[in-house]
C-alpha cells in the first residue's frame, strides 16, 4: 500500500463526502477510490467512513484522521515548494578545478558573468598545473586543457579549441635577433613547458616539414612560468594563444615564424563533470551557462558523452 496516496484519496473523499465526486476530481476510477479507502481502514484496523446507499459520513476516528492528514499534506506541500524554489534559483557553492592557464585567461570572466545572473552562488576554485595533481571526481566540475584527453569515466564536454603560438619579447628580439626560419631556433634560447608533446617543434610550409630539436635553457611544468619568462625577455616560448592574447595585443610579446604552420599546436578546453542522475540544479545551471557562452564562439561543441576511451588526436577528432 502506498500510504501517502491513500491518505490523499481519503482526504478528498472526506472533503467531498462522495466517492464519485472524489474520483472525478482526482482523475481516477470509483473502484480505485473505494479500494484505497478500504485498504487504509484495514491498515489502521478502524473504520474511517460510514457509508450507506444514501450518504457518506466520517466516523469520529475518521474526522481526527482527516485533520491529521490535512496537516501532514500541508507540510508536504510547503516542503515541496521550498525545494522547487531552491531549484528554480540555484543556491550553493560550486567546487571547481581549473588548470592555471585557464584560470588566468577565461575562468574569471565566466565566474563573473555567471554570478551576475545567479547572485546566490559562490565558488571554491582549486588551481592546478597538471591534471595528475587532482582527482577530478572530487569536484562538481573540472576544466582541463589537453592535447590528448586522458581516459575518463566522467562526462567530457569539449568547449573550445586553442592553438599554440611561438612568441618572444621585443627585448629578446632586440638582443638576439628574430628567427626567420624554424632552423634558426637552434641558435636561440628556448623556454619549454613539460606538457609539450616532444623535445622538438615541427613546422610545415609549402616546402614540407621542418623539425627542430630543442635544447631548452628553461624547462618547467608551469605554462604561467614559461609565459612570465618570455615576457621578461629570457627566451622564445611556445604558448597557447588564449594565454598571451593581451600580451600580443599590447606588444609585450611578438608572434614569430608566422609563415610556418606549427604541427601538434592544438589543444582543447574540456569541461568534466559527473553524470549522476541527480545532479544538483546549481551544477546543471552552470554547465548550461558555460556551454551557451562558448556556443557563439569558434567552438567544437559536441554532445556530452560518457567514455573511458577518448582522445583528441587531429583536427577532426570528436568524442566517441
Amino acid at each position: 500500500m502506498n500510504q501517502l496516496d491513500s491518505m490523499r484519496i481519503f482526504s478528498k473523499v472526506a472533503e467531498c463526502l462522495n466517492f464519485a465526486d472524489a474520483a472525478r476530481q482526482l482523475g481516477i476510477s470509483n473502484a480505485v477510490v473505494t479500494r484505497s479507502v478500504a485498504t487504509l481502514e484495514n491498515h489502521l484496523r478502524i473504520r474511517l467512513i460510514n457509508r450507506t446507499t444514501r450518504r457518506v459520513a466520517l466516523t469520529t476516528a475518521g474526522q481526527a484522521y482527516f485533520e491529521g492528514c490535512q496537516d501532514l499534506l500541508r507540510q508536504l506541500t510547503a516542503m515541496e515548494q521550498r525545494i522547487l524554489s531552491t531549484t528554480a534559483h540555484p543556491v550553493g557553492c560550486l567546487r571547481i578545478a581549473s588548470p592555471a592557464s585557464f584560470s588566468q585567461s577565461k575562468l574569471a570572466m565566466i565566474l563573473t558573468a555567471f554570478r551576475a545572473e545567479q547572485p546566490h552562488v559562490s565558488f571554491d576554485v582549486t588551481v592546478y598545473e597538471t591534471i595528475n595533481e587532482i582527482a577530478a571526481e572530487n569536484y562538481d566540475l573540472c576544466f582541463t586543457a589537453e592535447r590528448r584527453l586522458r581516459d575518463s569515466s566522467m562526462v567530457c564536454r569539449p568547449l573550445v579549441r586553442m592553438h599554440d603560438v611561438v612568441v618572444a619579447a621585443p627585448a629578446y628580439i632586440a638582443r638576439r635577433g628574430q628567427p626567420t626560419t624554424p632552423a634558426a631556433l637552434t641558435e636561440h634560447d628556448i623556454l619549454l613547458a613539460t606538457d609539450a608533446p616532444n623535445r622538438y617543434w615541427e613546422f610545415r610550409d609549402l616546402n614540407g616539414a621542418h623539425r627542430v630539436s630543442l635544447n631548452p635553457i628553461l624547462t618547467t611544468q608551469s605554462l604561467l612560468a614559461v609565459k612570465s619568462a618570455a615576457v621578461t625577455g629570457l627566451g622564445i616560448a611556445r604558448i597557447a594563444n588564449v594565454l598571451v592574447e593581451r600580451e600580443l595585443a599590447e606588444g609585450s610579446l611578438v608572434a614569430l615564424l608566422r609563415d610556418f604552420q606549427l604541427d601538434s599546436n592544438e589543444r582543447t578546453v574540456w569541461m568534466l563533470y559527473s553524470g549522476q542522475p541527480f545532479i544538483t540544479q546549481v551544477v546543471r545551471s552552470f554547465i548550461d551557462f558555460v556551454v551557451d557562452r562558448y556556443r557563439d564562439e569558434d567552438a567544437v561543441l559536441a554532445r556530452p558523452t560518457r567514455s573511458t576511451r577518448m582522445a583528441l588526436g587531429s583536427n577532426d577528432a570528436r568524442i566517441q
